[in-house]
């Protein structure tokens, strides 16, 4: 695991709030993208936001002892 074994709490809790927040406008621009290319890169970002989603939600579990 990398940084987010070294944050408290509040602070994944802070991160998982923004990601999720990024995650969501990302798809709205989906929505209204047009071009293959841009519809790429976007779904690229959304995937990278969804990997780091996922690590900091492991490291909030094993820190709450889920």
């Amino acid at each position: 695991m990398g940084y987010e074994s070294s944050l408290s709490l509040r602070e994944l809790n802070d991160r998982i709030a923004i990601l999720r927040d990024n995650i969501r406008q990302l798809i709205e621009q989906a929505a209204g993208a047009s071009g293959a290319e841009i519809e790429e890169r976007i779904s690229a970002r959304i995937e990278q936001q969804n990997a780091e989603l996922e690590k900091l939600l492991n490291a909030r579990d094993a820190l709450s002892g889920e």
